[in-house]
């Protein structure tokens, strides 16, 4: 066999694997991406150590036991990926990359430029009512400030 093939495969998968990288959202996809960049460096490294083998007749095989370290770090990356995707999971309740953007506690951002809604920052002591009129009853329900907003 020549060794354009497995190259040309492993160009593939690792362009793939940029692809899946770059394109997706989910952390988990994300991690399965970067797996088909492993593997498709494992290919290389057997499918030239072969090559090479035949060549030098060299009984060494050094490709292959770099596959083999590769593939350990491999499935230790994986697990503590996975292990750090399902804490963050647990903690935020999404994996989404973009979602997860702001890491710090009690940081949820809904207003588009960052901020915490419409109207900008609110101190600890203010209850988000953005009516300044002096009189501050505490917190209001959520139906008063509805009303408010249409009014």
């Amino acid at each position: 066999m020549h060794l354009v093939y497995p190259a040309v495969l492993a160009a593939l998968l690792f362009c793939t694997g940029i692809y899946g990288v770059l394109a997706r959202r989910n952390a988990i996809l994300v991690l399965m991406s970067v797996e088909l960049m492993l593997n498709a460096v494992n290919l290389n490294l057997v499918a030239f150590d072969v090559w090479l083998s035949r060549t030098a007749e060299e009984k060494l095989h050094s490709g292959q036991a770099l596959t083999l370290f590769t593939i350990a770090i491999a499935a230790a990356e994986i697990g503590i990926g996975l292990a750090i995707v399902l804490a963050v999971y647990r903690a935020r309740g999404t994996s989404d990359i973009d979602k997860l953007r702001d890491t710090a506690e009690g940081h949820e951002t809904d207003g588009p430029d960052g901020t915490d809604g419409p109207s900008g920052n609110h101190g600890p002591d203010d209850n988000g009512d953005d009516n300044d009129s002096g009189n501050d009853n505490g917190p209001q329900p959520p139906t008063a400030k509805k009303a408010e907003a249409t009014a």
